[in-house]
């Protein structure tokens, strides 16, 4: 075949791959490849380099088996063809460099990852090499690297592209059943247990002319961008809100659990940075690294450098989501929650919630010695309450067969990847907060209104009939405006919260703390000013703890009461603000009263809050709340 330049017709023409018939095979070009072989500068083997062992000298003659196997996967080759015989094209027609052209591009193919050997390098010797490494034939390339244009390729270095794009595509497919992580089991395969009826009624919670009655009610709304909304009603009042958008693989991750690999220590921080498979590298502590019973030789104290080393793999949980430019927060600390118990694996915690009654911790510590596993913690739930020792029993049992199918896959992988997720956002909130106090869970999603009853029917079948469904087509008004939520969303993104005897506060965030300041505003009182200030900050006190938990604040908080002189007053505030933040189950503490009159408390921060969920950065001050005057752009 001359070498002649394509002509028009020919560079307009459809890429349709093209089969050359058979040819005598050619001896290989260039250095022979050995399977896995990686390419140069590491990274994972060409799809030309792992057909199997009858490929391990690329360009030598196939044996009769491999002839067998090759004419087995010309169809599947065939059918990738768009990917695998494109990259003929530039040979046929297109007159690019064998490893720089199009061919390049396509040799890339089912594989996603750059082609082996020397396949982008230009010239006679390793644009054959390139053809015969990639799958894209032997085509001859002439001086400056071009393809002669003709239909040369030859049919071994086609057959090794298909059998290589295809048997990389199964085993993309296999590698991506591996990595598939565990989910968690909400529900068992043989259904509820058998509740006596003594034990049922005690759960059914309280009703009135056959309605539930209860403190609070959890409306679920679902958007049309896929957005998931809790809100959680106390009485009419917006107490909680979750938000689940459809991204929550990379930025709602709390609880998730990883292989993570070491990427740096840094011992100066008493840190190191672990990738856990996603965007940002997330953190581990000092604090937060457990040792390994086989390792004797890590004291409890030694120093992150002697515990962690770069590249080394290891198990660890997010308990914080990634904010902003930071990471996630990690623990080596593993924790599985269930219904009613929690099991913390290689651990021996041991232990029953503080808000039962301790004729019931006393009931429960006696189930939990019987069903507890050896070589793993237990923590007992508020929801096993008046649960029966089989229901813990089988609550263990399932948190068992999780860890060990996390355990195991673990074992399989090499890499970073996730070993466990955690349910969808509206399971995870049933399965913390839902129990007898609530008097209805309404949802405007079939489908998901079908989950969250199959697994209340599981878990609590006694207020299973509580999960009711919201027809939003057949309703006036859409179920956020009906109970007035959306209307308390907005008045919950403003800064400024009116009090109802006209006081006012003021919650302004910055990048170390949250700010609130305490405002008598109209509120002129009765009597004196001391009583005045006083009732003004009980009020404040307990909008503050529901404000907190609505707008999910966290971290260092910082509130300025209006000053009191008498010192009781002051002990009288501290104390009625704790009792309104013991109902908030995220972890707070909260200090005494300062000279300054300030009150400093820490909320645990776990993810963004609701002002950062439904807002992003102004544009034009970057987030600073003020746009400097003209009368700066005079100075010089």
């Amino acid at each position: 075949m001359s070498e002649t330049e394509p002509n028009a017709e020919a560079l307009n023409a459809p890429l349709i791959p093209k089969i050359p018939p058979p040819a005598p095979p050619k001896p290989p070009t260039g250095r022979p490849v050995d399977i896995g072989e990686p390419p140069p500068g590491g990274g994972a083997p060409s799809s030309a380099s792992t057909g199997g062992t009858d490929d391990a000298i690329v360009g030598e003659p196939l044996s009769a088996s491999a002839k067998r196997r090759r004419r087995r996967n010309r169809g599947g080759g065939a059918a990738g063809g768009g990917a695998q015989g494109q990259g003929q094209s530039p040979a046929q027609g297109q007159g690019q460099k064998q490893g720089q052209g199009q061919g390049h591009k396509q040799g890339q193919g089912q594989s996603g990852r750059p082609p082996q050997g020397d396949a982008t390098a230009s010239g006679a010797s390793k644009g054959a090499a390139a053809g015969s490494a990639t799958g894209l034939g032997s085509s001859e390339p002439d001086t400056d690297g071009r393809s002669d244009g003709g239909g040369e390729s030859k049919t071994q270095g086609q057959g090794q592209a298909k059998k290589g794009g295809s048997r990389n595509r199964n085993r993309s497919r296999n590698r991506n059943r591996a990595a598939q992580p565990v989910e968690a089991v909400l529900t068992d395969e043989d259904g509820p247990l058998d509740i006596d009826p003594k034990s049922l009624k005690k759960r059914q919670g309280k009703s009135r002319n056959g309605r539930a009655v209860g403190r609070y009610q959890m409306n679920v709304h679902v958007d049309s961008a896929g957005h998931t909304h809790i809100a959680v009603l106390e009485g009419r009042s917006l107490l909680e809100h979750y938000v689940s958008r459809p991204a929550d693989d990379v930025s709602q991750i709390h609880g998730n659990i990883y292989l993570g690999r070491v990427e740096n220590v840094l011992p100066g921080m008493e840190a190191a940075f672990i990738d856990i498979a996603t965007p940002k590298n997330a953190v581990l502590y000092r604090g937060d690294i457990t040792r390994d019973a086989d390792d004797v030789e890590v004291a409890d104290d030694a120093r992150i450098e002697d515990v962690l080393k770069p590249k080394q793999l290891i198990l660890c949980q997010v308990t914080k989501n990634p904010i902003g430019h930071k990471g996630a927060r990690l623990t080596q600390e593993v924790s599985l929650p269930g219904r009613f118990v929690v099991l913390v694996p290689n651990s021996k915690t041991y232990g029953i919630s503080k808000r039962l009654s301790d004729q019931e911790r006393r009931r429960l510590r006696g189930i939990l010695d019987r069903v507890k596993p050896e070589q793993h913690g237990v923590i007992v739930r508020t929801a096993a309450e008046n649960v029966t020792s089989e229901e813990i029993e089988r609550d263990v049992t399932r948190l068992l067969k999780q860890w060990e199918q996390i355990e195991a896959l673990a074992a399989k992988q090499k890499r970073p990847a996730l070993l466990y997720r955690e349910p969808d956002m509206a399971v995870r909130v049933i399965r913390e907060e839902f129990n007898e106090d609530y008097r209805a869970v309404i949802i405007d999603d079939a489908a998901l209104h079908r989950d969250v009853h199959d697994y209340v029917s599981a878990i609590s079948p006694a207020t299973a009939d509580r999960v009711q469904f919201y027809n939003p087509k057949a309703e006036k008004l859409p179920l956020f405006e009906r109970y007035q939520i959306t209307e308390q969303l907005r008045k919950a993104l403003d800064r400024k919260v009116w009090l109802p005897s006209g006081g006012s506060l003021i919650i302004e965030h910055t990048e170390a703390l949250t700010v609130i300041d305490v405002n008598t505003g109209r509120n002129v009182g009765s009597s004196s000013l001391e009583e005045t200030v006083f009732r003004n900050n009980l009020e404040a006190a307990v909008e503050i703890a529901r404000q907190l938990r609505l707008r999910d604040i966290g971290g260092i908080i910082v509130i300025d009461f209006i000053d009191m002189e008498i010192k009781p007053n002051r002990d009288e505030l501290v104390r009625t603000f704790k009792e309104a933040l013991a109902r908030d189950k995220t972890r707070t503490q909260v200090f005494a009263v300062s000279d300054l009159g300030l009150v400093e408390m820490t909320r645990k921060r776990i993810g963004e809050g609701l002002l950062e969920s439904f807002a992003e950065q102004c544009s034009v001050c970057n987030g600073r709340g003020v746009v400097l005057s003209s009368a700066v752009a005079g100075i010089d």
